[in-house]
């Protein structure tokens, strides 16, 4: 028939011209931080958001070769929620929050669904975004911090007999929410003795 496996395509996403210096400084910093206060591996935590697309379609299909347009099936599929998982730099997976777009808890996965109890048992905080998007808002983070960060925080300094004004650090990217002045003063007020270190922006 002519054909091969084509590939569709989308620009990648750019680094910063001086991203060897920018990463530099984010490590020395982070280094910085974990001597002054002496912060363990367990007490170092990365959170991201990730979006996650209900059918999720693929960038390859076959058609004939030489073609320059290649359109595959559910690469323009836009529903999807966001997940945001958290690891400790000791390998230890906190448990996950996923925002769904809606306003009420019947926008979130059906106490029906397969799987839910298992979700629920490994402490999956399944939220409603009440917003006009499916992204974390400022209180779907507050509610991470308070549910799944701080305690998993506290619970560890408990098991390395840490005190509890022992600093930890949390890692997290440069989003606009995370960077606010409100979330910063919440975090500051509420949860001192957690460190926010910035991932670089366009360096993930």
């Amino acid at each position: 028939l002519g054909w091969s496996q084509r590939r569709a395509t989308k620009a990648a996403q750019k680094l910063p011209a001086n991203y060897e210096e920018i990463l530099l400084e984010a490590f020395i910093r982070e280094a910085y931080v974990i001597r002054n206060h002496a912060i363990p591996a367990a007490l170092r935590v990365n959170t991201d958001q990730t979006q996650l697309i209900y059918q999720q379609g693929t960038k390859t299909t076959w058609n004939k070769s030489g073609v320059k347009q290649v359109a595959t099936v559910g690469q323009e599929e836009k529903r999807a929620f966001t997940l945001v998982p958290s690891i400790s730099a000791s390998g230890q997976l906190l448990p996950m929050q996923p925002v769904y777009f809606g306003k009420t808890a019947t926008s979130c996965p059906s106490s029906k669904a397969e799987f839910y109890d298992e979700a629920l048992s490994l402490g999956y905080s399944m939220l409603p975004s009440k917003s006009a998007t499916y992204w974390s808002t400022q209180a779907t983070m507050e509610k991470l911090v308070n549910e799944i960060i701080a305690p998993y925080f506290d619970e560890t300094k408990h098991a390395l007999q840490l005190p509890a004004t022992q600093c930890s650090i949390w890692k997290i990217d440069c989003w606009s929410v995370h960077k606010s002045k409100d979330f910063r003063a919440w975090m500051r007020k509420n949860h001192p003795t957690i460190i926010i270190l910035f991932v670089p922006g366009g360096c993930t």
